[in-house]
């Protein structure tokens, strides 16, 4: 049995079976073990014990591990399939800014942004996912949401400023279906939210056709906001890694 448990055929078949079972079949590597969840918490303890030697015996654990994270996903415990809003962040010129202002200002600066921005983000149901330097990535259950939370961090940042630098946060809205692994978002329309930020210019708060679709029609009513199609400057790089005939808009008023 112990030969058996070694032998590479043997540990073959079985990784081939797993890609029929339920779940993830690569359930077992780093970023399938990270971030919260039962089934993740008994993998990474199994790991520490069993260690990276590969063997049947970890292939058939790692796939009864599989399956019981594919049936917490299937009860909403899991990553899901269901559509979320993906936000993401940044600040316009920042980098210019920070290379004359220094370290401590800079650092100083960030902690103001954070305390500005993601205080609505968290109270509107959204889940700071990433921090990336002067920027954020999140995820909302709904467009409405990400909508009403951007629109009050960007009031907030307007009170923050530090050795005269007034930042301003371009920002951009997606919905679509990515998949969440070990503690992040992958996919697609994680690519495609980034994309639609990196439109904002100077700013602005854009949102894709298919998030601006999603929402309740009073939302932007409510906030006295309206969606402008965005029309990109002759000029202006093309937007890579968005979908063509995609729009993209910009919420004007915010």
């Amino acid at each position: 049995m112990s030969a058996a448990n070694q032998r590479a055929d043997v540990i073959g078949v079985i990784r081939r079976a797993r890609e029929n079972l339920p779940g993830d079949p690569a359930f077992g590597d780093p970023l399938s073990l990270s971030g919260p969840g039962g089934a993740r918490a008994v993998a990474r303890a199994a790991d520490k014990i069993v260690g990276d030697s590969p063997s049947a015996a970890k292939e058939l654990g790692l796939g009864a591990l599989q399956v019981w994270q594919a049936m917490l996903e299937r009860v909403g415990r899991g990553k899901g399939s269901q559509d979320v809003t993906i936000l993401f962040t940044d600040l316009v010129s920042f980098s210019r800014w920070s290379l004359s202002a220094g370290d401590e200002a800079t650092l100083e600066l960030l902690r103001r942004v954070a305390v500005a921005i993601e205080p609505p983000i968290v109270d509107r149901g959204g889940q700071v996912v990433k921090r990336m330097g002067d920027g954020v990535m999140a995820v909302f259950a709904s467009p409405d949401s990400a909508v009403r939370a951007i629109l009050t961090a960007k009031r907030n940042l307007e009170k923050v400023q530090v050795q005269g630098y007034h930042p301003r946060m371009r920002a951009g809205l997606h919905t679509g279906s990515p998949r969440e692994i070990g503690g992040d978002w992958l996919g697609v329309d994680v690519t495609v939210a980034a994309r639609v930020m990196e439109a904002g210019g100077n700013g602005n708060t854009m949102i894709s056709e298919t998030a601006l679709e999603a929402l309740e029609p009073s939302t932007l009513a409510d906030l006295e906001v309206t969606a402008k199609p965005y029309r990109r400057s002759m000029f202006a790089a093309p937007l890579n890694g968005v979908p063509e005939g995609m729009r993209i808009f910009r919420l004007a008023g915010d």
